[in-house]
């Protein structure tokens, strides 16, 4: 490991592919670096890439600033005081392990240890307590991904105001972004040469646990809009029977406009990729099985705990468990009967793709409306004083479900902070009520021909019975309550009385009276 005279600015223990870049992207904002991995050979690693990209820059006279520690209480003589000590190590015991280690090697009771794994909420609100006489437990979830890390990731640090008071600056330095009129991200990959302007794709988000719960739903949101695109890719593939090319070609026209996102860009080069192998395009080499890490799951449970519709996000984790029944998909195949396949006319198939562009856009409203609806009613659940729109605006650049499209949300909740009012949801605002309400005629047809095809749309679907269920005054949960009270006494409210007021009716007596509860 190499020597260390002057003190250190932040510590980074956790050197797999997000600590390495993080500890990067501090590194070229001018901030020192001590490195510490169980693993000596990360250490010398993540020495070693700072010193090829100084040389590769033409930078090699820029003093390095990150040293590697053979051990925690190495790194902790290192550092400057009050301590500042960022865990890139997996969610879970691993997290424990290292702040156990952080005791044993001397850690003190102001020093700040940020936690910037993707743990669940529950787990970092009960950890700020746990460790509180020991040192400042912090947490910042990271979204970006490898590159996002590097060159700028979004961040949602919550925890202890006065600790995010110290680590502002360099978070502000190392996150991603944009532009403050257009939104749009300001991205430049260079070592040594980070993104100084713009504002950064980084906002205190409040108590503990409220950062790790933003990113949570973040990544609810990412599951579906991943979905969305998917289901776009098959209909267009199955039922229109595009080629992967046309298909890269037309997403890459619709990231132009009104659906330009990060996912929507990669989703083109995916698709546009040939496989190494066989010279066919790899996304048909590819085995149609989606892995999870569990994020997208905790957002749907957490939605049906607190009761709020979520119904979009939900079935985007039910089409990755069903991706995961291959043998059962194939062996179905073959004795359940779809609708005869029809080959469509060159006019049904470019009136088809006005539609589905329209669809997704709307599905994707809808889905930015369940997320936001959740973090509101879990804020309302907790006491957390959430600023949706600063969420959007951290949201614009860096992170995985980056897209213009935030900055319309992100001015929707701006409008209804200036004219006093409570947007209690995305569908509300005037800019997203009129984009629905003009296209939805487009969304049903898109979702008309899934179903006459036998193409699974589940997300799309699911977000336009969010939508209608919304528009719908009156639902049919008069009946359900009525059947509740049928069986189980379980009383309902009534259309012509005070809310709140519980009334029975005694449905196994002839007479049938009706009794106020």
């Amino acid at each position: 490991m190499q020597k260390h005279t002057k003190l250190h600015d932040i510590g980074v223990i956790g050197l797999g592919v997000m600590g390495k870049n993080l500890a990067l992207n501090i590194a070229d904002n001018q901030y020192s670096v001590a490195a510490f991995d169980l693993d000596s050979n990360k250490v010398q690693g993540v020495v070693q890439q700072e010193k090829s990209e100084r040389a590769a820059s033409k930078q090699a006279q820029v003093p390095l600033r990150i040293n590697g520690c053979n051990n925690l209480s190495e790194m902790l003589s290192s550092l400057e005081k009050p301590r500042i000590l960022v865990l890139s190590v997996p969610a879970g015991a691993p997290v424990d392990g290292v702040c156990n280690a952080l005791i044993d090697a001397g850690i003190e009771s102001d020093d700040i240890v940020i936690d910037t794994g993707n743990s669940l909420w529950t787990d970092t609100v009960e950890r700020e307590a746990r460790y509180s006489k020991q040192f400042v437990f912090f947490s910042c979830a990271v979204s970006g991904g490898e590159m996002g890390a590097r060159f700028g990731p979004s961040l949602m640090p919550s925890g202890d105001i006065k600790a995010w008071d110290r680590i502002k600056p360099i978070w502000e330095a190392i996150a991603a972004k944009v532009d403050a009129e257009t939104g749009l991200p300001i991205e430049r990959q260079e070592p040594g040469n980070p993104v100084t302007e713009g504002e950064p794709c980084t906002t205190y988000i409040g108590p503990a646990g409220s950062g790790h719960y933003v990113k949570m739903v973040h990544n609810g949101i990412e599951y579906a809009d991943m979905q969305l695109i998917c289901e776009a890719y098959q209909l267009l593939s199955d039922g229109f029977a595009m080629t992967t090319t046309e298909i890269a070609d037309l997403f890459d026209t619709w990231n132009k406009g009104s659906l330009n996102s990060y996912l929507m860009e990669i989703s083109a080069e995916v698709l546009r990729q040939a496989d190494p192998i066989s010279g066919k395009p790899l996304v048909e080499m590819i085995l149609d099985k989606a892995g999870q890490k569990g994020t997208g799951l905790w957002t749907a449970v957490s939605s049906l705990q607190i009761g709020c519709p979520a119904p979009t996000i939900a079935e985007a984790v039910y089409a990755r468990a069903v991706s995961t029944q291959k043998d059962q998909r194939q062996k179905l195949s073959l004795l359940l009967k779809g609708p005869l396949a029809e080959q469509p006319t060159a006019d049904e198939r470019d009136a088809f793709i006005a539609q589905l562009e329209n669809a997704l856009y709307c599905a994707k409203i809808a889905c930015y409306a369940q997320g936001f609806q959740l973090m509101a009613m879990a804020a309302k659940d907790r006491g957390w004083h959430l600023d949706f729109a600063e969420i959007a605006k951290i949201w614009r650049a860096g992170c995985i479900i980056r897209a213009r499209f935030l900055q319309s949300i992100t001015q929707a909740y701006q409008a209804a902070v200036s004219n006093e009012t409570e947007l209690d949801n995305l569908l509300m605002a005037e800019a997203f009520s009129t984009a629905l309400s003009e296209k939805q005629l487009d969304w049903r047809k898109a979702v008309s021909a899934a179903v006459l095809k036998g193409i699974p749309v589940p997300c799309i679907g699911s977000a336009l019975a969010y939508y209608d269920s919304y528009r719908c005054e009156t639902l049919p949960a008069s009946l359900l309550q009525g059947q509740r009270d049928f069986f189980g006494a379980h009383t309902f409210e009534r259309t012509d009385k005070p809310a709140g007021e519980k009334y029975h009716l005694n449905w196994s007596d002839a007479a049938r009276d009706l009794i106020k509860v």
